[in-house]
């Protein structure tokens, strides 16, 4: 009889944030495949799972993906884990994955933790269209065709690379509405919101520690960029009494108008 292959998330910092369903399937497990054996025991001696570990990374996924499939065939139950988060996303697992549907393997996918999507909850930009980009390419064009997405756009940026990939998008739109995701569920968890003006800025002067989530708010698609509209909405709320500048801030902020443009079109 035919095992199966239990795609298990592990908490991305805080060691509480595992499900019960996970550990149960731990538990179960023939044999847990992970990253790093080392960091996996970690987690299953807090929760007292005495379970056999086998080393899946990058380097040996075609052939570990390979001796796993014909283990399962043999009626094993395999559960894959990653150091943190969902298998396969910016993580290995996908070689597997596709390996067991091909064999014909049954594939049970478990909930839990999420870096991406925890970020995208926190950062407070829209979450009703979005995509994940994974890590951000290093190459200024392949960069800036990432960085135009008419959605929110949730990656991955190394903590040296942020001030510098920042600094592109300030370019590109300085008032682009950008969330930096740091530390998530660790002691140390900050999330800061600003332009992409503003957070460039204050990157570039003091560039951040551990691992790092960007959240970057919609491109504005041409036909929004008209701002008539906005800078008539501004142009009422300072007949109303509001000074200029909060009054753009305010109008830029609901519309998605650049703040800078609206103050400048009143003069």
């Amino acid at each position: 009889m035919s095992g199966r292959l239990i795609v298990c998330p592990t908490p991305i910092g805080n060691l509480e944030d595992i499900t019960l369903r996970v550990l149960a399937a731990l538990r179960e497990a023939d044999l847990v495949a992970c990253e790093d054996t080392r960091h996996t025991r970690v987690l299953l001696d807090r929760y007292g799972v005495a379970a056999k570990l086998v080393s899946y990374h990058e380097h040996n996924e075609p052939e570990r993906s390979a001796e796993l499939v014909r283990r399962m065939h043999g009626g094993e139950t395999v559960a894959l884990v990653s150091d943190a988060g969902m298998p396969l996303v910016s993580d290995p697992g996908f070689v597997l994955v596709r390996a067991c549907v091909a064999a014909g393997l049954a594939v049970e996918v478990l909930p839990g933790p999420s870096a991406a999507l925890a970020a995208l909850v926190a950062s407070a930009l829209p979450a009703d269209r979005w995509r994940f980009a994974g890590f951000l390419p290093r190459k200024r064009a392949e960069l800036e065709r990432v960085l135009q997405a008419q959605e929110t756009l949730v990656a991955f940026e190394s903590p040296r690379r942020l001030a510098a990939s920042l600094a592109v998008l300030a370019e590109l739109d300085p008032d682009r509405r950008v969330a930096v995701c740091r530390e998530l569920t660790k002691v140390h968890e900050e999330v800061v919101r600003g332009t992409a003006a503003e957070l460039a800025a204050r990157y570039a002067e003091a560039p951040p520690r551990g691992e790092v989530a960007l959240v970057v708010g919609p491109a504005r698609a041409p036909a929004e960029r008209d701002p008539t509209p906005a800078l008539e909405a501004v142009r009422r709320l300072v007949a109303s009494g509001a000074k200029p500048r909060v009054a753009a801030s305010v109008v830029a902020e609901l519309t998605g108008a650049s703040a800078n443009a609206l103050y400048r079109g009143l003069t």
